[in-house]
């Protein structure tokens, strides 16, 4: 443990990330004065918790249950000059705020949306799918934005845009970019938003009013992710609540915040107080995931639109609101990790029943070293032998005590090769190292990396031309975090004939390894199977402590795995750049490691990531399990001679 990260403000929007919060506000239906004052109330939440936009449910500034009250033309005055208020409210307040209301253009009563900011009201957006079937009849009072006949609409002498064509992009970021539209749009079978999206808008906006009716909740949780995900967008819903008329209808006062498909932020139901869902959501990620998706880049809006540019406040904040694991790999929950184990084991295993089908094979063999890697790659095999139907004889376990070796892991690899009833070979590579080092004039006191490294490859010939003995192929079991890192011998432990481990990052195998002793196996395997989880990460290639104990620990030398899985992630998956990984990072770790340990392991896995690409290109086959991969033949192309400079020189830069 060394010194924790002080919280320090960050600007989000630098890093891409924006904080917007769905209100569902306690209502006073048909008193637009009283809903503009509780509206400015919640605002004021919602700016103090450094939100830079906030939105509000459908028809807020009346309530959606007014009937023929909207028909009044004292509550549409009154509403107007009530919308010019919170326009003048915004002038002070550093938050944009989208509200509802019914609006009289034209001869015609649309149900809007109104973005204000910064003291100006920048866009209307009126309804274009008005439900009028069951409990809803909002054609007898409303038209629909298909009936509009204006671009523009003149109140107190000042022109708004007018339209569902209106799209509102942050003057200092055009690529943060808004699409707005209400309720039934989103539930129809072409939403609006979707051609929004394709048009440029990464933040789309949903004030609702949706009555709660048995199994709506549910659904509507995932109308509202599926659609984010569709869109490859950040989705803001914001819904009414009881405080609406229950004449017929009960409103929950549902709002969420979800983003490419997961729900972040949402408020609690039947509340009839005032509540904010807040959450950071991030801009930068959407455009980078649309930019690798090739049916969105693709396809193009049906219509054309007009980008209205508004002031979006930019607020500073000491922490992220937004799921943030330390380690991305393993879901935080134990059912769902529980499962994804599961599945992640049958791709594997099924991966090596089709490669043992095709070849022919009925002998294996694996080099079964006592830690984690060699021991889930034996038991997937053990696993693929039952599913084959194939005697595990067959499987040769070969244990290859070497110059690091200790008792306990060899002891561990004797007894799970017994209690699983494989065949075991020992073969001590001692004596051909040696006479090796003597072959090419090596010192045998030089511990170095040909130290290092003439022993890898020994095992791996070994292990190569056993399975010429037996008419077998090579297992692998270097797992997904060695390759990102290089951590593997070229044409050692690198090489194998299939690498059932190649798509599994460190941080998993020992959650596979512990499902495995817990779900698949039992008894003394069980037993064995939890101490190689308790056994320090080691290649074992350094001579052990004079007790005996492992001396070469790898996260030591390199960094902690769960570290260096957090930057695989966000770097691979995510494709952020180095300033928004190390401060993610900071985010995650702030409790067990400095900004200085955290900068000089980002840097050393730039270093070797890159430095390691050659690696890589030339992987055996092995199984994708996860959205992480990097084989050359799949999802990661990179050239070998591609330097980190940029990424390294960017961090250097940092104070």
């Amino acid at each position: 443990m060394t010194n924790k990260i002080k919280s320090a403000a960050i600007d989000p929007r630098s890093h891409g990330f924006v904080r917007v919060a769905a209100a569902t506000p306690e209502l006073h239906l048909a008193d637009p004065d009283a809903n503009l004052d509780e509206i400015c109330h919640l605002a004021q939440r919602a700016a103090e918790q450094s939100c830079s936009l906030v939105v509000f449910p459908e028809l807020s500034l009346t309530g959606y249950s007014c009937g023929d009250l909207f028909f009044q033309e004292v509550l549409q005055r009154r509403v107007v000059d009530v919308l010019f208020a919170l326009k003048e409210w915004t002038t002070t307040a550093d938050i944009a705020v989208v509200v509802g209301l019914p609006l009289a253009v034209s001869g015609r009563l649309f149900n809007c949306a109104a973005l204000i900011s910064g003291g100006s009201i920048h866009g209307l957006v009126p309804k274009t799918h008005l439900p009028n079937s069951g409990e809803f009849y909002e054609q007898r009072w409303f038209s629909s934005a298909r009936d509009a006949n204006c671009s523009s609409v003149t109140l107190g002498g000042v022109e708004i845009p007018f339209g569902t064509d209106l799209l509102f992009a942050a003057l200092d970021d055009p690529q943060m970019m808004i699409g707005i539209e209400l309720c039934e749009d989103l539930w129809a079978v072409k939403p609006p938003s979707g051609d929004q999206a394709l048009a440029g808008a990464s933040l789309l906006l949903n004030l609702s009013a949706s009555p709660e009716i048995l199994g709506k909740y549910e659904y509507r949780r995932n109308l509202v992710a599926s659609q984010s995900a569709r869109c490859l967008a950040a989705y803001v819903y914001a819904g009414s609540g009881p405080g609406e008329s229950s004449t017929d209808l009960v409103f929950s006062g549902h709002s969420l915040i979800a983003e490419n498909g997961q729900i972040f932020a949402e408020t609690k139901r039947f509340s009839f107080e005032s509540q904010l869902a807040v959450a950071d959501v991030d801009m930068a990620r959407l455009q980078s995931e649309r930019q690798r998706n090739r049916p969105f880049a693709e396809s193009a809006p049906a219509d054309a639109y007009r980008v209205v540019p508004f002031p979006l406040p930019r607020r500073a904040i000491s922490r992220l609101l937004r799921p943030l694991t330390r380690a991305p790999f393993v879901p935080p929950d134990a059912a769902e990790r529980k499962e994804r184990c599961h599945e992640i084991f049958q791709i594997q295993t099924s991966g090596l029943v089709k490669r043992l089908r095709h070849t022919g094979s009925r002998a294996v063999v694996i080099g079964l070293s006592g830690g984690l890697d060699s021991t889930l790659a034996l038991l997937v095999t053990v696993k693929a032998y039952d599913l084959a139907g194939l005697a595990r004889e067959g499987i040769v376990a070969i244990t290859m005590p070497g110059f690091g070796t200790t008792s306990r892991t060899r002891h561990n690899a004797e007894r799970l090769a017994a209690q699983l009833g494989v065949t075991l070979r020992t073969i001590p590579i001692h004596a051909a190292v040696e006479q090796h080092f003597d072959d090419i004039g090596h010192d045998s006191q030089n511990h170095d990396v040909t130290y290092e490294n003439s022993q890898a490859r020994e095992r791996t010939q070994i292990l190569m031309d056993v399975a010429n003995q037996v008419s077998g192929m090579v297992i692998g079991t270097g797992d997904l975090s060695e390759l990102a890192l290089g951590w593997c011998t070229y044409n050692g432990d690198h090489m194998s004939m299939y690498a059932v481990n190649s798509g599994v990052p460190k941080t998993l195998v020992r959650y596979l390894v512990q499902w495995c002793a817990d779900e698949e196996f039992s008894g003394e395997t069980s037993t064995v199977l939890h101490d190689v989880c308790a056994t320090p990460i080691s290649p074992e290639l350094l001579p052990p402590t004079a007790d005996g104990e492992i001396d070469q620990l790898t996260e030591q030398v390199i960094g902690p795995y769960l570290v260096h899985d957090f930057f695989l992630y966000q770097v691979i998956r995510m494709h952020y750049p180095p300033q928004k990984v190390l401060m993610l990072a900071e985010q995650a770790f702030a409790e067990d490691y400095s900004h200085t340990q955290l900068i000089d392991w980002l840097k050393q896995f730039y270093r070797r990531f890159f430095s390691q690409q050659f690696k890589r290109s030339c992987l055996p086959d092995g199984p994708k399990v996860g959205t992480v991969a990097l084989s050359p033949r799949g999802d990661w192309r990179m050239p070998s001679d591609a330097p980190a400079t940029l990424w390294i020189s960017q961090l250097e830069q940092l104070p």
